[in-house]
């Protein structure tokens, strides 16, 4: 009876500590919490408040390289067709190459003239292996229907943009530390077996290196082009991408009624409606953060 009432005596008496180290508290459970425990409680402390202009603006990258792939379809329709033919095809190939130095030069603070030359020997080992490949990429694909083809190639486009890093580029720039993310990495590779596929159903060799330098060129350095290019200044990527959409809005127009409205009606999705969803989300988004999250370093570990 004395021991018990001992034990409640010293209960009362003793106070609980919030200590992080030290093991059980004589009279308390391991598990005690006090009333102070849920003082400390902050809810909503990360959640960014986000505007429907300023997420519609970010949202014009993604439409911007829609477009860019989009236009790469057309190109390979044409080039199936007949329309475009090889001598088309390279001064496309030049014409892109010259346009995309150009800009890398106006509009990147890190590049130098070595730094170009760099990138110029690079892509000259680049294309003599690709015109040495071309009759392999050729007769690559003669024994599978053309219908597989497609599909295949379409769902590989679909599985590229899915992953693309529409904030980043598919190589490192000039001056950025940070290397490509792995599924930008892939996203790449996807669309470079899309590229062999339909380079495989091309009539000559020439049409295969060509349409193969084209793609290429559009899904390495197009990317890097737009980087630098909204890095340097958001108003001539805002620019550049409504002169993209319209053109590309025309020239799918000129293909198909149909294709027209579907990509408009895509267009629209991703620079109205995701943003208004996106939006709407947040007002229901509930965080809360408090001691029973786990524990962050206030300084740097490196001092």
């Amino acid at each position: 009876m004395d021991t018990g009432v001992r034990e409640r005596t010293s209960q009362t008496q003793s106070k609980w500590r919030k200590v992080a180290y030290g093991g059980m508290q004589a009279g308390f459970d391991d598990n005690h919490t006090d009333d102070s425990f849920l003082e400390d409680m902050v809810m909503n402390a990360n959640v960014v408040k986000r505007s429907m202009l300023k997420v519609m603006r970010d949202s014009v990258s993604i439409s911007q390289y829609l477009c860019i792939v989009a236009l790469v379809g057309l190109v390979w329709n044409y080039t199936l067709q007949s329309t475009l033919t090889e001598i088309s095809l390279l001064l496309l190939d030049v014409t892109l190459l010259g346009s995309g130095f150009l800009v890398l030069f106006l509009t990147g603070e890190m590049l130098s003239l070595k730094l170009l030359l760099h990138y110029l020997l690079n892509i000259s080992f680049f294309s003599t292996g690709l015109y040495i490949l071309a009759p392999i990429y050729h007769t690559l694909t003669r024994s599978i229907s053309s219908d597989s083809i497609w599909a295949v190639t379409v769902i590989l486009i679909l599985f590229h943009l899915f992953l693309h890093d529409y904030s980043g580029s598919t190589i490192r720039a000039p001056g950025v530390i940070q290397n490509p993310t792995l599924t930008s990495c892939i996203s790449l590779n996807a669309s470079v077996v899309a590229s062999v596929f339909v380079a495989s159903r091309l009539p000559s060799r020439l049409h295969v290196f060509a349409i193969m330098l084209f793609s290429l060129q559009v899904f390495l350095f197009a990317p890097l082009v737009t980087y630098c290019l909204k890095k340097y200044s958001f108003c001539l990527h805002f620019l550049f991408s409504f002169g993209l959409i319209f053109v590309t809005l025309g020239l799918v127009y000129m293909l198909h009624r149909l294709a027209f409205v579907v990509f408009l009606g895509l267009l629209v999705f991703v620079n109205v409606v995701c943003p208004y969803w996106l939006i709407r989300m947040q007002e229901y988004k509930f965080e809360i953060n408090g001691p029973w999250d786990e524990a962050k370093l206030c300084f740097d570990i490196t001092d």
